[in-house]
């Protein structure tokens, strides 16, 4: 059996005597899917940061593609977080660089372009192919400034996906957009899952993100997002997580999330589908 990409062994994390964290328990495995949902305040966004070592917890064990990050220094978490992609919420791109500087940051940026063996040419293309992959190739140019929010979005989608990181953590992707723009950026987000067997842990406020995420499936042939068949494993790999003040109190199927009774996590499969 392979081990799991990401595993919480009883996490806890406090700032200010105020619980971020309380003894969270819980593994994702290889091409596995978490949404996460939870009222303001509840963890989520905190739950990213210390999976990528950004933040650390008082108590229990985090391990990232089978190491303990819990306790690692910044240089030894250089090598683990090269391999995590992270959107954050509204994107947070670099103002000051264009489209194709801000894609391009992550590789040219990378523990193997310190020594200073960087192709240019390759870096070039390989921002170019990202960029194609979310339909803005033409953008290059551009500043962060110049683009919708569903534009700059999609940029950060680019920039978190060039280096083709095994594991995916989007911070809220669909925040503040529109419903049809929103529905883009998850379709993005199933292509990106489909076509690279990432593993994704996504923080969402809309059913509607886990909805798509668990019943379709991205068609290389047509280039659209089709309802995944029965049995194709997308469902059997989306699971469904709830956090309250800081605590994991619901984590499983859509079934078992529309069948909570719970008055609390019934808040988040509100909106029909």
């Amino acid at each position: 059996m392979p081990e799991p990409i990401l595993r919480y062994d009883h996490v806890s994390l406090s700032f200010n005597g105020e619980a971020a964290l309380q003894d969270v328990d819980f593994e994702v495995m290889p091409g596995q899917t978490r949404i996460i949902f939870g009222a303001a305040g509840s963890g989520k966004s905190v739950l990213l940061k210390t999976a990528s070592g950004l933040l650390k917890p008082n108590s229990g064990r985090i391990f990232t593609f089978g190491q303990e990050i819990t306790r690692m220094k910044e240089d030894e978490l250089f090598e683990v977080r090269a391999k995590i992609g992270v959107l954050f919420q509204e994107g947070g791109l670099f103002d000051s660089l264009t489209v194709e500087e801000n894609v391009a940051y992550p590789v040219l940026y990378s523990r193997g372009s310190k020594n200073g063996k960087v192709d240019l040419d390759s870096v070039h293309e390989r921002v170019r192919e990202a960029l194609r992959f979310v339909e803005l190739e033409h953008t290059l140019e551009k500043f962060p400034s110049e683009l919708s929010g569903g534009m700059r979005r999609r940029v950060g989608i680019a920039r978190a996906t060039v280096t083709e990181p095994p594991l995916m953590l989007y911070d809220s992707p669909t925040a503040g957009l529109d419903p049809i723009t929103a529905n883009t950026i998850i379709a993005l987000i199933i292509k990106a899952r489909d076509t690279k067997n990432s593993t994704s842990l996504i923080v969402s406020h809309r059913y509607q993100d886990g909805y798509l995420m668990a019943n379709f499936r991205y068609n290389p042939q047509s280039g659209e997002l089709e309802r995944a068949a029965p049995g194709s494993g997308v469902r059997e790999n989306t699971a469904f997580m709830v956090f309250k003040e800081g605590k994991l109190v619901f984590q499983g199927t859509q079934e078992e999330l529309e069948a909570a009774d719970d008055p609390y996590i019934s808040r988040f499969k509100a909106v029909a589908h």
